[in-house]
């Protein structure tokens, strides 16, 4: 009788925790440039946040971004000191960087994050203006 009990209650924790997981009101996605910058234009709250290198910030990024380094000893001691509620688009150079931070985000508990796809190289091919310092 016991291990029919020991299985009904492992069948219901493991329900409990599908639930849990899956009730999460996270948005975390990866878009194209366009759809990125009609998130931008919708929402004048959002950060724009740059993972790349200050070099690499400084040779030309997307108006009005803040610029955290990815590669930075603190960057996710970084990333958790921000408003996990704010909406935050993000971009690295091609995308790698951005990928893996996505995932950053979702285990520090943010609500909303859009990722373009590509990064600023694909922004820029899209067509989309970049200024430098």
């Amino acid at each position: 009788m016991k291990p029919r009990i020991i299985i009904v209650a492992s069948m219901f924790l493991a329900a409990v925790a599908l639930s849990s997981c899956s009730s999460s009101s996270a948005t975390l996605e990866t878009v194209a440039p366009d759809a990125a910058a009609q998130v931008i234009a919708d929402n004048p709250d959002a950060v724009v946040l740059d993972i790349r290198t200050p070099e690499e910030f400084a040779a030309g990024f997307i108006e009005g971004a803040v610029n955290i380094d990815f590669y930075a000893s603190d960057f996710a001691a970084q990333l958790d000191q921000l408003d996990k509620g704010t909406e935050y688009v993000v971009y690295c150079r091609s995308g790698n960087r951005s990928g893996e931070a996505m995932g950053m985000f979702a285990d520090l508990g943010f609500e909303t994050v859009t990722e373009i796809d590509g990064g600023i190289v694909n922004w820029y091919e899209s067509g989309f203006p970049v200024v430098a310092e």
